[in-house]
């Protein structure tokens, strides 16, 4: 990870609450395909934020741990589901014993790993047969507004990993031996306000100057506005939940 993607990466805490508030779930036909070749029901919910993905897995009825390194993510990922297993931790430090989780899933998180480090740590905690899995929310630019949207926020704010095709290409080489690959449709309900309420929580947002990201955001409105399909009211954001799969196996 170079020192751009780290300040990046260590930017959530401070948006902790609007996180939670704003960001989306997770398809749970992902998750169910993501889990289909887990050889067990222990899951590790690997840098997992505000509990996004960890109440999907709940949920499903799964055994569930959540590692977290962020203290303010982890705090909200606590009072939202206070019966789940949380700890702090890191995917290159993970505190687990080792074989004692069937799966390893990263919601959003997979490309902030060290995998030089964190690749051994996963396949220390993973039993026999233990799975593998990233999975990304990403905009569906199919429909023409979102293709719009994407366009006027620039990459800081809708970047190389936040579509579909874009998505493929910057995740090629993330996990060897090559993984499978699936994307499910999803979707979140927003206004135009909420919208931008997400998009403010994005990292290359956190991390802009106040002038600019205040000006960022007030380019988005206006687009909103502008758009017979979010001018007024709610509407849903059209999303695909994409999953990278495996099973790994490292010396």
């Amino acid at each position: 990870m170079n020192r751009v993607e780290q300040k990046h990466a260590t930017s959530f805490g401070a948006a902790a609450a609007a996180y939670a508030e704003h960001r989306p779930d997770y398809a749970a036909a992902a998750v169910r395909w993501a889990l289909d070749l887990a050889p067990g029901p222990r899951v590790l919910d690997l840098g997992a934020g505000t509990g996004k993905l960890t109440a999907t897995l709940v949920a499903l009825g799964l055994d569930v741990t959540a590692v977290e390194p962020d203290p303010a993510m982890l705090g909200e990922l606590r009072r939202a589901l206070p019966d789940v297993r949380a700890r702090p931790g890191s995917a290159e430090a993970i505190p687990l014993p080792d074989a004692s989780v069937d799966a390893v899933l990263a919601a959003n998180a997979l490309h902030w790993f060290d995998m030089a480090v964190a690749g051994p740590e996963i396949a220390r905690v993973l039993a026999p047969g233990g799975v593998l899995a990233g999975l990304w929310n990403v905009v569906d630019d199919r429909a023409g507004w979102v293709a719009g949207l994407a366009r006027v926020a620039g990459r800081a704010v809708i970047g190389p990993r936040d579509t579909p095709a874009g998505w493929r290409a910057e995740t090629a080489g993330i996990l060897r031996p090559a993984p499978e690959r699936a994307a499910f449709p999803h979707g979140q309900r927003r206004t135009a306000d909420a919208l931008v309420a997400t998009l403010a929580t994005r990292a290359g947002v956190l991390v802009m100057p106040s002038r600019e990201r205040a000006d960022t955001l007030s380019r988005l409105r206006a687009f909103l506005a502008a758009q017979p399909e979010t001018a007024d009211g709610e509407f849903t954001l059209p999303m695909l939940t994409c999953v990278l799969r495996g099973r790994r196996g490292y010396p």
